[in-house]
């Protein structure tokens, strides 16, 4: 799909990737939509364990501290996401797959701020993953991983410096 788009994906051209029979990916998923899905769910799984966005450790500064690394690594991956993204933008049925895994996304940075000690705070873990899934979507396009790097450390430096600032008022 990272090379031909939604369109291009059927059950047949993932068959013949995989080296099986059509009928037994169809067996198994049982629809076109059904693939999709499961693809979704097991690239965010993918993707959130390889770029570090939950290291489970409560600092903000390791908080995808490999982001550049991945994108690179996992390039193929993240480019299907961001085209499901888009395609869910003309295709309603899709919004919910999309918006399920950047809930998912969300939701480990909420619990790994939380750790850091922001609190329970959904704003602040939707702007930080929106300002690492922007720069990600960069590299994605133009390359450029030490953009990201740079990024990664601008973010680290905003948010711990915001936390010194709830900190300081409480």
């Amino acid at each position: 799909m990272a090379a031909e788009g939604l369109r291009g994906l059927t059950i047949r051209s993932v068959a013949a990737e995989a080296g099986v029979t059509h009928g037994l990916v169809r067996h198994h998923f049982g629809s076109r939509d059904a693939l999709v899905e499961a693809t979704l769910i097991r690239s965010v799984e993918l993707a959130i364990e390889a770029a570090s966005l939950a290291p489970g450790r409560g600092r903000i500064d390791e908080i995808s501290v490999d982001l550049g690394s991945t994108a690179e690594t996992h390039e193929e991956l993240l480019a299907f996401q961001y085209e499901l993204l888009l395609e869910a933008r003309r295709r309603p049925e899709l919004r919910e797959h999309v918006e399920r895994m950047y809930d998912d996304y969300i939701s480990v940075v909420e619990d790994e701020l939380e750790q850091a000690g922001f609190g329970k705070d959904p704003v602040a873990a939707r702007v930080l993953f929106a300002a690492l899934d922007g720069l990600v979507l960069q590299q994605v396009v133009f390359g450029k991983r030490e953009r990201t790097e740079a990024g990664v450390e601008l973010i680290h430096t905003l948010f711990e410096t915001l936390l010194e600032h709830r900190r300081r008022d409480r």
